[in-house]
Parts: C-alpha cells; structure tokens; sequence
C-alpha cells in the first residue's frame, strides 16, 4: 500500500534525477541562512561569514543548472544574476577580511 502510495506520488510529481538535483540545490541555497542565523546567534549581532557567500555561490550554480535542465528562461535569468552579485559580495568580504587582518597585525 505504501509503495503504491509512493509510486503514484513520484508519477504525479515527476520526481526524477533533476528534480532530486533542483531539491538539493535549494537545500544547499537555504543552508546559507540556517549558517548566518547560527552564527548571528552565537555573536548576537548581525554576521554575514564567509561561508554565507560561499554557499550563495554554489547554491546559485547549481540551481542554474537546475534551470537550464528545465529550460526555465526566468529562472535562468534570475540565476545569472544571482551568480554575478554573490560572486562580486564574495570577493569585496575577501578584500575586507583581509584588510581587518592587516589592521590587527598593525
């Protein structure tokens, strides 16, 4: 009854091998929260870490994937974008990290 249950489940929803890729993309995209929140949390004051950027990165590569595998033209769009403005987020933390460990050395 279960699998019967399930089988028709998987059918209705088309869940196949890209459909599993776009559910682990998303859930990689949304860790990046989960990872900012913890660490507000544990500083009590608002942090965005490295990590956050790190996961937008490969949250938005993949979910474009994802996109161009449902030839999604919005949601590739979207996801192009995504990549531009993370990747340029990503470097400025890098530059800025960088400059506030030469000012502890000084």
């Amino acid at each position: 009854m279960f699998r019967d249950i399930f089988q028709k489940f998987v059918e209705y929803f088309n869940l196949d091998w890209g459909v599993m890729w776009g559910f682990t993309a998303q859930a990689i995209f949304f860790l990046r929260f989960f990872i900012q929140w913890l660490q507000s949390e544990k500083e009590k004051r608002i942090i965005i870490p490295i990590s956050f950027w790190w996961l937008s990165i490969l949250g938005a590569a993949l979910l474009f994937i994802y996109s161009i595998l449902k030839r999604d033209i919005v949601f590739i769009l979207t996801s192009i974008m995504q990549l531009i403005i993370y990747t340029r987020n990503f470097v400025i933390a890098l530059k800025s990290k960088n400059l506030h460990s030469l000012e502890e050395v000084i």
